[in-house]
């Protein structure tokens, strides 16, 4: 524990020394400057990062600071589940617990440790006059809001497809979520605060990271968003939780969009471009996102632009706390309980139960003061005689929107967006 306290002292010191913004006027492209900063800032970080990445993976969530009940899908770029029997205990996801999808590797993020902000900058440009800078530091003096809400990989619940027919990509059950409070600068008022002007031309914000392409002749990590839903709901994070968002969760700064997907709340934010069209970026139109038309089972199409559309808005979901699935408990009272959520454009309903295979349904309360984009907590009272039984869950909205029965209608060969009905079976004695 001494080396990695020595590690964090080491990083925060060289963090403290000032750098030039990334793909900034100065002409210093951002691959350049991280080739530059990895030698000088990571160097130390990765070495031991590396080192605990060879080592058993107990001994890699202990350096990066996780539970030891984390599930390792892997180590490099980093990816963590959450066992939804941690997850059940806090209303907010403590940072221990929660679950890390990384895209790209960059090791000096690999920590709980926070990056500070007063070295770091977030550009805006293109369709906005004029081009501006804004120190990290500075976010601090401006109106904050809070917002409590479900972060989700858009890959959460991917092995449920293998049911029907396994695709590609890391083989998430449920755990890939968590619920947190974001706290920082409304976007909105950011840019009104600062008289930018946005050309009526631009449809999208492109935002981007300071995490590392694997490769020289990889893409950069970046995504598009629809400009009206980021102008309207987004702001440039600061705090996760109450504290400085961790390193390993995008901090020091962090585009947080509520009621979208993770991947599109961009981690080490360091540019915002006002453009007309989407990203072209590799990253944007290859990955993260799910066919329009239904696709045949285990084939791959090319994704395009007209073909497909990005990972953007949580669908409707819910998972079971409690009680686990394949778990013996004892009867004939069952309290279940669980949470339901979705991308909040649309309040939920109810939660519905059913224990005869969708033949009939109950429904259940939710608990709805945490607001839209938070997971909505349920409790239930069932009473079941002793045997195997077999519990179905769905969420419902106000439109009258559910879960599928079967999540596999919507199977893509990237194991997007999973949101069938869930399915506990359980043992009662």
């Amino acid at each position: 524990m001494n080396c990695i306290k020595h590690i964090s002292n080491v990083t925060k010191k060289l963090f403290n020394t000032p750098i030039v913004n990334p793909k900034s006027s100065s002409g210093l492209s951002r691959r350049s400057l991280l080739k530059w900063s990895g030698v000088l800032t990571f160097g130390i970080v990765s070495k031991f990062v590396s080192f605990a990445r060879a080592q058993q993976p107990e001994i890699f969530k202990k350096t990066i600071g996780k539970n030891s009940e984390m599930i390792v899908h892997n180590w490099n770029p980093g990816v963590l589940e959450t066992p939804l029997k941690l997850l059940e205990n806090y209303r907010l996801t403590p940072k221990q617990i929660l679950f890390v999808r990384n895209n790209q590797i960059w090791d000096g993020a690999l920590s709980l440790h926070h990056l500070p902000l007063e070295t770091w900058d977030v550009e805006m440009n293109g369709l906005i006059n004029p081009s501006t800078i804004i120190q990290g530091k500075e976010l601090k003096q401006y109106k904050q809001t809070e917002i409590e809400m479900v972060l989700q990989c858009s890959g959460n619940g991917r092995s449920y497809y293998a049911n029907t027919f396994r695709t590609s990509g890391t083989q998430w059950g449920k755990g890939g979520m968590g619920n947190l409070r974001w706290k920082g600068v409304p976007l909105k008022n950011l840019v009104s605060d600062l008289k930018l002007e946005i050309n009526p031309l631009a449809e999208f914000i492109t935002a981007e990271g300071r995490d590392i392409p694997p490769t020289n002749t990889a893409a950069d990590f970046e995504h598009s968003m629809p400009i009206d839903d980021v102008l309207d709901k987004a702001i440039l994070a600061i705090e996760m939780n109450g504290e400085p968002i961790p390193a390993v969760h995008g901090g020091p700064v962090r585009l947080i969009i509520p009621g979208y997907y993770g991947t599109m709340n961009i981690k080490w934010l360091t540019r915002l471009r006002f453009e007309t069209e989407e990203s072209d970026n590799y990253n944007h139109i290859h990955r993260y996102r799910t066919f329009k038309n239904k696709v045949e089972l285990g084939s791959n199409p090319p994704r395009t632009l007209e073909n497909s559309r990005p990972t953007w808005r949580q669908k409707i979901n819910s998972t079971v706390w409690f009680p686990a699935n394949n778990q013996q408990v004892k009867g004939p009272n069952l309290n279940l309980r669980g949470v339901a959520w979705n991308d909040g454009s649309v309040k939920l309903k109810a939660l519905e139960i059913s224990t005869n295979q969708g033949k009939t349904w109950d429904q259940v309360q939710l608990d709805f003061s945490s607001g839209p984009f938070a997971w909505h907590h349920w409790n239930a009272q069932l009473k079941f005689l002793s045997g195997k039984h077999q519990i179905w869950v769905r969420a419902v909205d106000t439109t009258g929107q559910k879960q599928p029965l079967d999540g596999s209608i919507n199977w893509n060969p990237s194991g997007y967006e999973w949101n069938g009905v869930t399915k506990i079976d359980v043992v009662v004695t």
